[in-house]
């Protein structure tokens, strides 16, 4: 999330493209490294890196990778992560061609989680930018089930999971911040069905009291819970949906819902300015969401204006 931060920031303000390049390149060396690949090790019983031919999926490890050097060449990075950027998406593509359902698991024995199959729908569409339109096919395929096949039978969007041997969960309903996430990455590739998805999302999880945000689930409204995922919840809440809905929210310029979830995001994590750098003092206590909420507010759609 900080990698595509700055490569939207590159975009809104070019003359910080040279340092962006710096600091992405960082972010590649950190997640290429054997302890950040440690944990997919574990999980799989091998190196993520090390046996690109095998038929294990890897795919969240891979497609974060892969998404992070589409950015750092998306700012003017050079071609040193080429080679290693033609073998993941080359992984990529062939592992969830092979699978019949068209996706392929997060860790072994566990549901497919669709945000994360999407980044590597996002890495590919993102390669095929570069190397005329190569894996537009299996892109263009994805895109097509996920609109005829994998949507929620009660609200319309995109299921959260899928079973990799039957694909639908009948029993198993969509959830907010797995639906907002959903949403922010079809934004990065097609924006018809993210606009559709974007709009079932405020009708079905939109908060408006005592707090704007999102919920958590649409058919119930807990006054104090914890998901996994979610985080802490109160008075049915999502924290990451409400921090992930500013990215659809930025890119369609729907400036009135945008300012009311940062206006929630102020009251929940609260601004503090130290040496000229501005900050959520909630930072201490959940890094990775200052990064997200970077990335959400920087979202780049340049045919809408929306305040940076």
């Amino acid at each position: 999330m900080l990698a595509k931060s700055l490569s939207n920031i590159s975009l809104l303000y070019p003359e910080t493209k040279e340092g962006s390049i710096v600091q992405i390149d960082s972010l590649i060396s950190i997640v290429l490294s054997p302890e950040i690949r440690w944990y997919d090790t574990l999980r799989w019983g091998e190196d993520p890196l090390e046996n690109l031919d095998g038929d294990n999926s890897y795919i969240s490890y891979l497609s974060h990778l892969a998404w992070m050097i589409g950015n750092y060449k998306k700012v003017g990075g050079d071609d040193k992560y080429n080679e290693l950027y033609h073998s993941l998406c080359k992984t990529m593509s062939r592992r969830i061609k092979a699978s019949d359902i068209l996706n392929c698991s997060t860790y072994p024995g566990e549901y497919i989680y669709v945000p994360d199959m999407l980044v590597a729908i996002v890495a590919l569409s993102e390669y095929l930018k570069y190397y005329n339109g190569k894996y537009s096919t299996i892109v263009n395929r994805w895109i097509h089930k996920a609109q005829t096949e994998w949507l929620d039978k009660n609200t319309g969007l995109l299921v959260s999971c899928l079973s990799e041997l039957t694909g639908i969960i009948e029993d198993m309903d969509v959830k907010g911040a797995y639906s907002a996430l959903n949403c922010y990455y079809l934004v990065l590739i097609d924006d018809n069905f993210a606009k559709s998805q974007y709009e079932l999302l405020k009708k079905y999880f939109i908060k408006e009291s005592p707090i704007f945000g999102l919920n958590e689930y649409h058919n119930y409204s807990p006054i104090l819970g914890f998901d996994i995922d979610a985080g802490p919840i109160l008075f049915g809440l999502s924290p990451s949906g409400t921090a992930f809905a500013v990215g659809s929210a930025t890119y369609f310029g729907d400036s009135v819902t945008r300012k009311k979830i940062l206006k929630t995001a102020e009251i929940a994590g609260s601004t503090c300015v130290w040496n000229e750098d501005r900050h959520y003092l909630l930072v201490n206590v959940a890094l990775v969401g200052e990064a997200i909420m970077l990335a959400m507010r920087t979202t780049v759609n340049f045919s809408t204006t929306v305040s940076k």
